[in-house]
């Protein structure tokens, strides 16, 4: 009996260490993980925490009664000389997390103890032509794959394990302006992608890939008078209806370099079928020389994934004169029982949408100064200030710079790049607001493949010395702004919004910081070292709650940002990942 006892304790002994000798096959991320991604709390499976956008989790563990505990776990260096901006929002997936950093680069951690696993550096050409920094917002991930697009217009797909190439396809052509900063998102299989390049006279676009192979599915431009394309397995092409109609909104051939780049992205939301991107500014700045709306610029462009058909789109400044860029999220929710979806734009105005339709319910302004337009009408079309609309160059003294003017926001807009946040439990959405103007003309353009393509100047100013950044608590229902938190220096994170009671934002002067979700009282801050301009998240991993963030100074601001450039020229770069807990 000894011997057998023995025996059959050496065979258990051999089996468990077999079993810890093969490596755990973990499932891949399935489309149902990605739809279910804003409810789930031990992930974040795509950019927005939830393909909605609404960056809202339903965890309570880090709440208004405990929050003055959190404390630093880790923290990640990027390494090298390669700092500038760090705008990536991370993901989680089976206890790794997946970060980009600037110069297309990505790194998979542990998301618990910060130790890297591995790290993907792309081979970048000479030449590249980022509009506002080398900075890249992030990945995606389905199956066994973390998949992010690159500055020189490429989209790369690793094996989440091992951080090998599985795939790589080409967006588009670098040298002719194209670039690409955004984090992809997955709906349906499929991952959709914009384009980045829209001061280079590019061509915006949506497209679809095959998320497992990166093979073409379906191409839809954001300029009026393009063919749209589907592709099928074997990458043959046929049309698939041209975006609009050729010459309606816009005169003559500048519709073929237009611009309207898909930079920031996209939101899906399974409830409607429909992704939704916003585009930015038509090409070049100088509106007088495109008289009409434009489309599909600086708008709201509804698609549906299984057709790449546009469905709906709402546009928020037609003909546009001062680069209000209309990329910024789509956020859909719920209120008063329909589908909705809200918009902070570039241009100064919030939008409610009706998720479905693109008909507008409702749109006010969430800042404080706007010049350009004297509000909307009952459309939702801006009424224009024609005083403050830059003129015809020819027109000026000496035929080459047009008459200078003052208009708020900036172009660096109401709001930029940095996402927002909705709670359901408040109703509320936490917009990152920033109060500047700006002295603009236009000046005479020709357009030239890979050159940039803009037909303006321009000079950043301030206009209240207290300060330029606030975050903001703004009621869809109503437009009123229910608090606000402000800032010196101009706010360029995102925001995230928890069943905890709290919301996260971060600043440029190196502060991760917490308030009340209800009454915007700050409650908890952390210096990070440098400037915060990426959008935190959350996750729960073995019984307790992480927030995480990415930190590291840079962005538009420091590069166009003129009279405010100077103003923070004292902010020093950096380049780090930051995660946190409740301190035992």
């Amino acid at each position: 009996m000894k011997g057998l006892r023995n025996s059959t304790l050496s065979s258990l002994l051999v089996a468990a260490f077999a079993a810890m000798a093969v490596p755990q096959v973990m499932a891949g991320v399935t489309d149902r993980d990605i739809e279910n991604d804003a409810k789930t709390t031990g992930d974040v499976l795509s950019w927005g925490m939830g393909t909605e956008g609404q960056r809202y989790s339903p965890l309570d563990k880090i709440n208004l009664g405990n929050v003055k505990n959190l404390v630093p776990v880790w923290s990640f260096s990027f390494g090298g000389e390669k700092q500038r901006g760090q705008e990536s929002q991370p993901l989680v997936v089976n206890g790794k997390m997946f970060v980009t950093g600037s110069y297309s680069r990505l790194y998979a951690l542990d998301a618990k103890t910060g130790a890297k696993l591995w790290q993907y550096e792309h081979r970048l050409p000479d030449g590249i032509m980022p509009c506002c920094d080398v900075v890249n917002r992030g990945a995606a991930v389905y199956d066994n794959l973390v998949i992010f697009s690159t500055l020189d217009a490429q989209l790369v797909a690793l094996d989440q394990n091992t951080g090998k190439v599985v795939w790589k396809e080409k967006i588009d052509d670098y040298q002719a302006g194209y670039s690409n900063t955004a984090a992809p998102i997955i709906a349906k299989g499929l991952i959709l992608t914009g384009v980045s390049g829209g001061e280079f006279g590019i061509v915006g676009r949506v497209e679809a890939r095959d998320a497992k192979t990166g093979k073409m599915v379906w191409s839809r431009p954001t300029v009026e008078g393009h063919m749209g394309y589907k592709y099928d397995a074997a990458g043959n092409k046929t049309e698939n209806g041209i975006s609009g109609t050729t010459n309606a909104t816009w005169q003559g051939d500048l519709w073929k370099t237009g611009g309207a780049a898909t930079w920031l992205g996209g939101s899906y939301d399974a409830k409607t079928g429909l992704a939704y991107f916003g585009t930015g500014n038509p090409a070049p700045w100088n509106s007088h020389l495109r008289p009409g709306d434009n489309l599909y610029s600086c708008a709201t462009v509804a698609i549906d994934v299984a057709t790449g058909q546009i469905k709906w789109h709402f546009q928020g400044t037609p003909n546009d004169g001062w680069d209000y860029d209309g990329v910024n999220e789509f956020v859909t929710f719920d209120m008063n029982g329909k589908r909705m979806g809200g918009k902070a734009d570039r241009n100064g105005f919030f939008y409610v949408l009706d998720a479905n339709t693109g008909k507008f319910e409702r749109g006010f302004p969430f800042v404080k100064k706007i010049t350009w337009a004297k509000g909307l009408d009952a459309n939702g079309k801006p009424i224009f200030d024609p005083a403050n609309r830059p003129g015809d160059p020819s027109k000026g003294a000496d035929g080459k710079k047009g008459e200078v003017v003052f208009s708020a926001p900036s172009f660096l807009g109401g709001k930029n790049q940095m996402p927002m946040a909705y709670s359901p439990d408040t109703g509320l959405f936490y917009v990152p607001a920033n109060e500047w103007g700006m002295e603009i003309w236009n000046e005479p353009i020709t357009y030239k493949k890979g050159a940039a393509y803009l037909g303006a100047g321009f000079t950043i100013k301030t206009i209240d010395d207290k300060y330029i950044g606030a975050l903001r608590a703004v009621d869809p229902k109503t437009g009123k702004i229910v608090w606000e938190v402000t800032n010196n220096a101009p706010l360029w994170g995102g925001v995230m919004t928890t069943k905890g009671g709290l919301v996260f934002w971060g600043t440029p002067e190196g502060f991760l910081k917490a308030a009340d979700a209800k009454t915007g009282k700050e409650v908890w801050s952390f210096q990070t070292g440098t400037g915060v301009v990426a959008p935190p998240i959350t996750w729960e991993q073995d019984g307790e709650q992480y927030i995480g963030v990415a930190a590291g100074w840079g962005g538009a601001v420091p590069l166009w940002g003129g009279d405010v450039a100077k103003k923070v020229n004292y902010l020093n770069q950096g380049g780090s990942m930051w995660v946190f807990k409740l301190h035992k």
